[in-house]
């Protein structure tokens, strides 16, 4: 459905290590691609080992000016299991992040969607979601 999703950095080490902990259980790692490497602005790149395509990196914004949250802005991952996605939403609390809705069943959204949310250090939404027809 996407590509690549960019979300400016203010601090880039701070949401590296983030990032590193929060995707890990949802299986992305750190790409080989960072600190500027299209000749753009430092940033860090995550995807699916042995797959191009798609990509999540943080990256200080390319025209020089402060990152900013998005307000209705959110991210969201999909994730293997509902246990991967108790695993993120808790290394995004450990890691700094923020609260906006523990893991569970949203019947709302489906009977099978099981998704958590919070933010990460830097005020972006974050969303985690395993649903059975969602490709992880």
């Amino acid at each position: 459905m996407f590509s690549h999703i960019i979300l400016g950095a203010r601090d880039l080490d701070l949401l590296a290590r983030f990032y590193d902990a929060v995707l890990a259980p949802l299986g992305l790692e750190r790409g080989p691609l960072e600190e500027g490497g299209d000749g753009g602005p430092p940033g860090i790149l995550w995807q699916v080992p042995g797959r191009r395509w798609p990509q999540f990196w943080v990256q200080l914004p390319f025209n020089g000016l402060p990152a900013t949250w998005g307000n209705g802005t959110q991210v969201s991952f999909a994730a293997p299991s509902p246990a991967a996605v108790d695993a993120a939403w808790r290394a995004m609390l450990d890691g700094g992040g923020t609260d906006e809705g523990a893991p569970g069943l949203r019947p709302q959204y489906g009977p099978d969607y099981y998704g958590a949310y919070g933010r990460d250090p830097e005020g972006n939404k974050l969303c985690f979601v395993h649903a059975n027809d969602l490709p992880a």
